[in-house]
């Protein structure tokens, strides 16, 4: 018995040196008292620092970029765009950030740490970095790591040595500032409008390259051509007087504008809006655009599959080793790509509020603190909801006017916007719209309407590697494709190596849609009933048929370019021969009666 209360004893003080020990540890790591996470303060961007600070910004197309920075250096900011990230800058965001990121996270943050470390090779002192730049980027909230990407680009920094560097956060619900909510970035009527003109400026000569490129007779004519045409926008937008009522208004008038404020303020708004879209500089910066674009020379008869590309916001976008160069790999294979438009993103973000609205209403209504009887409650709460709804449709309407407005005066040819209620609406017995992340229920109702509605022979989904909303989304393509049978639908997970293996995939899966491509092609050339020698004889005699602004009509049932062409100049033939024929009939004279 005394064995036991011996080995009682040494258990206990065991456990009393053990807890102790843990005591030690913890106290040493912190974990006594546990910490809530806050976002570090950082030196705020003021007002007086624009002349000496550069803004650096990147993850666009490059036509989205200089357009950009042309907006910015138009309203006073020094600015710069990062070089496209390639395989080297993945890698050093893998050294520098967190394990299990985004790959454009990686992407990004090691791009800039890159350039951080370029310019102190080039003789900046690191001190001077920190004062004299700022990274402007986009954040976001919700289920996936986007919401994270802010907080990982600040300890990617932090391990590179660069400590302090200061991130501008643009973010859908707040706009654009830095932690202390300085104006050293501020938006202005004309950083708006110039911003909006560049980005829906960006999306259409986006879509437009890639409708003319596969069809160029000239090699390389079409990049030469689009170079100097962006150029010049972009000397629109860098060079553009600002609307000012003051300079512009009648000299009675002055005294009126100069005296009352709030009439100047509300003159100027007017007159900015009218300047920045409806203003002669601009649009005969557009027309000359169009003028060059319309110089280049196409053979629409070339059969090219249409792939649809869809996915990840960043993946979709990006033109480099981000998404393996996917874009310049599917035009060496013959394929013609339908790239999509950031706008598409941003009338998603209109539409997500405006469908969350409706849906929280009935939850809102103050049934539990008012009778049936108070209609007062009652309509206030309506017409609370009214007021938002005519809100966000006001701004869905104007969204998409002014980007159709671009296309109009760029020649015509660019994709519409999908209307957001037909995606939703499909994409609903296998997605929730209301599941978030992501391009959330996006991914799954591209993949549907534009194979029902026959836009395309493939659909190439672009998502880093282990997306957590994409992963969802690729589930339910499963389903998806088992109910369309006729889908070529692919998923490709991007990350900094195996672009080999992504390419072999696709080419696997461009193969099946090249077949089908050719089989329609076929189809519709023998429903013409005339060769092809016939189609190229009559395309030589009319040269605007070789012309890319040339407005082809689009026929339902139809996806590919090449056969949409040949059926309409098979019509032209027709009716040209119609026509030929009427002219050479000879009209009859009536017979005079002789000796009467």
């Amino acid at each position: 018995m005394a064995t036991n209360l011996v080995q009682i004893e040494k258990e206990d003080e065991i456990k009393q040196r053990l807890e102790a020990e843990r005591a030690r540890l913890r106290q040493i790591a912190g974990l006594d008292q546990p910490k809530h996470f806050h976002r570090p303060i950082e030196r705020a961007f003021t007002a007086d620092e624009r002349s000496k600070v550069t803004i650096l910004f990147g993850g666009f197309t490059w036509k989205h970029e200089d357009l950009i920075r042309a907006v910015f250096q138009g309203c006073g900011y020094r600015c710069e765009k990062l070089p496209v990230p390639n395989v080297a800058a993945f890698q050093t965001g893998k050294e520098y950030g967190n394990n299990g990121q985004c790959n454009p996270t990686y992407f990004t943050v090691g791009n800039l740490v890159q350039y951080l470390q370029f310019l102190e090779k080039e003789g900046i002192p690191r001190q001077q970095i920190l004062d004299n730049y700022v990274f402007f980027t986009a954040g976001s909230c919700g289920p996936c790591r986007f919401g994270m990407y802010e907080a990982e680009y600040r300890f990617a920094l932090q391990n590179a040595g660069f400590d302090g560097f200061r991130v501008l956060l643009f973010k859908d619900s707040d706009g654009i500032k830095a932690a202390s909510g300085e104006p050293g970035l501020k938006f202005t009527i004309d950083f708006g409008f110039g911003m909006l003109n560049a980005m829906h400026l960006g999306d259409v000569i986006n879509d437009l390259i890639y409708q003319i490129r596969p069809f160029e007779i000239n090699k390389g004519e079409t990049d030469r051509v689009f170079r100097e045409m962006v150029d010049g926008l972009c000397d629109d937008l860098r060079n553009r007087k600002s609307f000012e009522i003051e300079e512009r208004a009648p000299e009675w008038a002055k005294p009126k504008f100069k005296n009352n404020k709030v009439l100047r303020n509300m003159a100027n708004v007017f007159g900015k809006w009218h300047e920045h879209m409806w203003g002669k500089d601009y649009l005969k910066a557009l027309h000359t655009a169009r003028e060059r674009m319309n110089s280049i020379e196409v053979d629409r008869t070339k059969v090219r599959p249409v792939v649809k590309i869809t996915g990840e916001f960043w993946a979709q976008i990006t033109e480099g080793d981000g998404n393996f160069h996917m874009f310049e790999f599917l035009e060496r294979e013959g394929a013609q790509v339908v790239v999509e438009p950031i706008a598409t993103w941003v009338a998603y973000l209109m539409y997500q509020a405006k469908a969350h609205a409706i849906a929280k209403w009935p939850v809102n209504q103050p049934y539990r603190n008012a009778e049936w009887y108070e209609f007062k409650k009652q309509f206030a709460n309506y017409i609370g909801l009214r007021k938002k709804l005519w809100g966000i449709g006001f701004g869905q309407i104007m969204w998409n006017f002014f980007y159709h407005r671009v296309i109009k005066h760029l020649g015509g040819i660019t994709h519409q916007l999908v209307p957001q209620q037909e995606l939703a609406e499909m994409a609903h017995p296998f997605y929730n719209q209301f599941a978030r992340g992501g391009e959330g229920h996006l991914e799954v109702g591209k993949n549907v309407y534009y194979t029902v509605h026959k836009l395309c022979h493939m659909v190439l989904a672009l998502k880093p590697f282990g997306c957590m909303p994409s992963s969802q989304s690729d589930g339910v393509q499963s389903a998806v494709i088992n109910k369309f049978k006729d889908m070529i639908f692919l998923p490709i997970e991007t990350s900094g190596e195996g672009e080999v293996n992504a390419h072999s995939r696709v080419q696997m899966a461009l193969g099946e849609a090249k077949v089908k491509a050719k089989a329609e092609f076929e189809e519709c050339l023998k429903s013409t009933g005339k060769t092809m020698q016939q189609i190229r004889e009559y395309i030589d005699e009319h040269p605007e048929l070789k012309r890319p602004f040339y407005h082809v009509p689009h026929l339902k049932g139809v996806a590919g370019t090449a056969a949409q062409f040949i059926l309409h100049v098979s019509d032209r033939i027709d009716k040209d021969t119609r026509f030929w024929k009427r002219a050479r009939v000879p009209v009859a004279v009536p017979a005079t009666a002789s000796g009467d």
